[in-house]
């Protein structure tokens, strides 16, 4: 969730142990059920639902386990409903941190990311606050070790298929979209046997914030860990220049 080295953090979070892996399979899970009660339980007139499916095989969540997500969310009028609530605020040493959340309990949800913040010293800031710091983008992230194409040719298939932007990393190809057009850029990547890390729309930061107290960094982490074992919190976004996710 932080730092920039965009691939480093999803392999982070995807090497984390059982209970992490039940946290995304979670939120994932939540998507589902706000997608199909939006749009319907059918992918092929529900793009929504699509990309949500999309970022749960990028994450390694079984098939079955995501048909009967859509199957329960779409038989169940009595399931529970989920708000997007999002919170904007502060870290350590002015970095801005974005916190977009599910929840069945606005008010619950209220007082664990408060209390996230205020475990590193943060404090939480109006809408907008820090929200203009940052550009919505649709991003796809591919591992090299499982593209089957060289870094020309992958470059030339995203921007046919309409993406903004490639970028080759060490470990990774990430390749940006405008969000209103990432459901149908990632489709076409997706028709086209593109294996992907994460797709999905994000927030990036213009800049990033490097942070050279020990301290500062000790607490950022903090208010990052706390949000990261909080079962309401989707996403978090901040602008740390985190060097040891490098």
């Amino acid at each position: 969730m932080s730092g920039h080295s965009k691939f480093a953090n999803i392999k982070h979070k995807k090497e984390k142990n059982d209970a992490a892996k039940g946290k995304v399979f979670t939120i994932i899970g939540r998507e589902i059920a706000v997608a199909v009660k939006e749009g319907g339980p059918d992918p092929a007139n529900n793009s929504k639902l699509r990309d949500v499916i999309a970022k749960a095989k990028a994450a390694n969540m079984p098939n079955d386990t995501i048909d009967r997500g859509i199957k329960k969310a779409a038989g169940d009028a009595g399931s529970v409903n989920y708000e997007t609530v999002t919170y904007e605020g502060y870290g350590p040493g002015g970095t801005a941190i974005i916190v977009k959340a599910l929840t069945d309990n606005k008010n619950r949800t209220a007082a664990n990311v408060r209390n996230a913040f205020s475990k590193g010293h943060g404090n939480i800031g109006t809408q907008g606050c820090v929200s203009y710091m940052f550009d919505e983008k649709g991003q796809i992230i591919v591992d090299k070790e499982e593209a089957d194409t060289d870094a020309d040719t992958l470059m030339m298939e995203a921007l046919d298929a309409g993406a903004e932007d490639f970028v080759e990393e060490d470990d990774s190809y990430v390749i940006t979209t405008d969000p209103a057009d990432f459901s149908d850029v990632r489709q076409k990547l997706e028709d086209q046997g593109l294996p992907m890390a994460d797709a999905q729309v994000t927030m990036i930061p213009q800049t990033y914030v490097t942070l050279s107290s020990e301290e500062d960094k000790t607490n950022i982490q903090r208010i990052l860990d706390w949000l990261d074992d909080d079962d309401d919190v989707q996403e978090v976004y901040n602008n740390w220049e985190n060097d040891s996710e490098e």
